[in-house]
């Protein structure tokens, strides 16, 4: 009597498929909130000079203006047409245990499944994003876009290119003047973001000027913004190609930071300058598994550059500077055992780091000998709620709380914010600075500083909901972001 043969039993499905499906159903829904409140959008689209073009009268006419235009509509199905192939191609890739344990049919897989993702975040994000900037072409300039992020960039970059000071001039005669509530305009006496954001953009703006005879800032966010989906994914080891998959997903598919390069806003550009310093510090040599201290040389020139890249974050927006006692310590994580080599490290901290302290006063400076009331007042009074015109308390986090229980008068009322501040994050720092210390890697870097801000910016004057997309950026990558030796279970921030 022959024994009774088993069926393999079918492999589990992968958690990235799981994960990407929740992005994806999230994504779509939040892009249809989104593309719901804007103003005519229907017709614009259809009549716009080359979206109206994709489809015929009839079949514009056969989709009504109800439920969302046709283009989004499509790319919607594309969208979830993609996810059903990885779907299916994960549970082909992973059927057979014993496939899967000699690697027979992984390669495939992962090169599908790659490009499935990358599929999907061009139906979701890439493409939205062009749409909203052809239509903002032929619409109105404060259309279709963020205020700050893209109309007061752009102003920023005229003001540059023609000799201004734009932390001197004011934004009342530009587009600005005619987005969002009145009472909420703020911002037009102030641009609260560093040089860096409107310095690098020129260029790209001359270049848009002269090849299309138009520009929208957004632009340079989408280049950005796959320069950096590939470079942080390149921070995975390359055996975890799983692993990368989940990075890419969660950065490219992120709830609220996909909708923020949709519409315009800034987070990404600060998010990408410190990818670059994060890859060019991972082919340093510092994070080698067979590292010692005679191979990684005080001038070693990745090094020199990922400073200079983290100056470049640094001199586009506040949030990054919450990162820089946690890149100071990777930059001398060979030098670094134990609190007590801290002060022995200073003098190659400074040797190591010293670039991104010139590029960062080397952009900043100039604008404060020209006018640094001017510029003290954008950047950091507007926001501490301190200037003539300031910043209103707003957003998820716990100022609320003073809004319901402090007694003031109005959202625009100072109140002392930074006692709060100084209590949640000092203690916080000191801290997270230990755990760095005990394991001073990039993925551990990523989480302190993510939570970090995040404390910071809760019990701040304002959370708005484009820090939270930013931050879980950042949680994301301190998350996946392993080095050779540790496991997903474990994670970077267990490694001692």
């Amino acid at each position: 009597m022959q024994p009774e043969r088993r069926s393999s039993p079918a492999h589990r499905p992968g958690w990235d498929a799981l994960l990407l499906a929740v992005l994806v159903i999230a994504r779509l829904r939040i892009n249809a909130f989104a593309e719901a409140t804007l103003f005519e959008h229907f017709q614009n689209v259809t009549t716009h000079s080359l979206l109206g073009r994709l489809l015929s009268d009839r079949a514009e006419a056969a989709f009504g203006p109800w439920f969302g235009d046709p283009i989004a509509l499509l790319l919607a199905a594309l969208t979830l047409g993609a996810l059903i192939v990885y779907l299916i191609v994960d549970l082909l890739g992973t059927g057979e245990p014993e496939a899967s344990a000699t690697g027979n049919g992984t390669r495939w897989t992962g090169v599908a499944k790659a490009g499935l993702v990358w599929a999907i975040i061009t139906f979701t994000v890439l493409l939205p994003t062009v749409k909203l900037a052809l239509l903002r072409h032929e619409n109105l300039p404060q259309s279709y876009s963020h205020d700050g992020g893209v109309i007061q960039t752009e102003a920023t970059i005229d003001y540059f290119l023609s000799g201004q000071n734009p932390y001197s001039e004011d934004y009342r005669n530009t587009p600005m003047a005619n987005w969002g509530l009145e009472e909420f305009r703020t911002a037009l006496d102030h641009y609260p973001y560093l040089p860096w954001t409107f310095v690098a953009s020129a260029p790209v703006k001359i270049a848009s000027d002269a090849l299309l005879g138009w520009y929208d800032q957004r632009f340079v966010y989408l280049i950005l913004f796959v320069l950096g989906l590939i470079l942080a994914t390149r921070l995975v080891p390359g055996d975890r190609p799983r692993w990368r998959l989940g990075l890419l997903m969660l950065l490219g598919l992120n709830p609220i930071m996909g909708l923020d390069l949709i519409f315009g806003q800034n987070d990404l550009f600060v998010w990408a300058w410190i990818v670059l310093a994060f890859w060019l510090l991972a082919r340093s040599g510092l994070f080698s598994a067979s590292n010692i201290k005679s191979q990684v040389t005080i001038h070693n020139s990745p090094i020199l550059l990922a400073a200079a890249a983290f100056g470049l974050a640094c001199a586009s927006k506040p949030t990054a500077w919450f990162l820089a006692p946690f890149f100071a310590l990777l930059l001398v994580r060979d030098q670094l055992g134990s609190w007590r080599g801290i002060l022995r490290s200073f003098p190659a901290m400074l040797k190591r780091g010293w670039p991104a302290l010139a590029v960062f006063a080397v952009l900043v400076v100039p604008y404060l000998a020209w006018d640094s009331n001017a510029f003290w007042d954008d950047v950091w009074r507007w926001a501490a709620g301190t200037a003539e015109t300031h910043y209103q308390i707003w957003g998820w986090g716990a100022s609320n709380f003073v809004l319901a229980f402090g007694g003031l008068a109005s959202r625009f009322d100072y109140w002392p914010f930074w006692i709060p501040e100084l209590v949640v994050a000092l203690p916080l720092l000191i801290w997270l600075g230990w755990r760095q210390i005990r394991g001073n890697t990039i993925g551990a870097a990523s989480w302190h500083y993510a939570l970090l801000l995040l404390a910071f910016l809760f019990v701040s004057r304002f959370l708005n909901e484009n820090y939270l997309g930013y931050i879980l950026a950042f949680l994301a990558m301190g998350y996946f972001v392993v080095e050779p030796g540790e496991t997903l279970e474990s994670g970077p921030l267990e490694t001692v």
